[in-house]
């Protein structure tokens, strides 16, 4: 995380927005992001829409940049407890509350706002449309590929590096194949479905 201030300063307007909702494995990250108006940042855009090569320098030039960025999560264990949504908004409201700048008011990508201090509002297709939120999209992006290329080293076996634990058709044989890990979340039903009887 970078800041300029310190915490009692308000500053603009931040873009939030997470990754990892949809993977069978692995946390939820979230992004905040306050860009600096004095600055313009090239590439900015959905993080879905740019390569991962392209995304990493992205990211760069965002956290060299941005007058401040923060990241925030939330691990399985809180995924299969408060369900994939709430996990979401809890990672976005931590991410948003580890900025070193306070934001005036938030933009949240998507239709579900987190629980601020400051006023939040929700923007559909956000990530394409408001370059704060495409800068959160992309550090979030980022930083989740990193974590699942660390979890593929410590849990071999079901390709998290190459699918980032998506459902992918290789990913499911071999989850079939080995029985969930400890990164996998079992709130979803396909590592529900494989579990003993009792969900453990």
């Amino acid at each position: 995380m970078t800041a300029h201030a310190s915490h009692d300063s308000f500053y603009g307007v931040a873009g939030v927005d997470e990754a990892g909702r949809g993977p069978l494995a692995g946390p939820v990250i979230a992004a905040a992001v306050i860009l600096d108006p004095a600055r313009r940042l090239a590439g900015l855009a959905d993080s879905k829409t740019l390569s991962a090569a392209r995304r990493e320098d992205v990211a760069l030039d965002i956290r060299g940049g941005a007058l401040a960025w923060a990241i925030g999560r939330a691990e399985v264990e809180e995924i299969d407890r408060h369900n994939i949504l709430n996990a979401s908004l809890l990672a976005m409201q931590r991410a948003v509350q580890a900025l070193g700048l306070a934001p005036h008011a938030v933009l949240v990508d998507g239709n579900r706002c987190p629980v601020l201090e400051c006023p939040v509002r929700a923007i559909v297709r956000g990530d394409a449309l408001v370059p704060a939120i495409s800068a959160a999209s992309i550090l979030a992006k980022v930083a989740r590929d990193a974590e699942m290329l660390a979890l593929d080293g410590r849990y071999p076996g079901y390709g998290l590096a190459r699918h980032k634990g998506y459902p992918t058709r290789a990913h499911l044989k071999c989850l079939q194949r080995l029985g969930p890990s400890p990164v996998h979340r079992r709130s979803f039903a396909p590592v529900r479905a494989l579990l003993p009887e009792g969900g453990e």
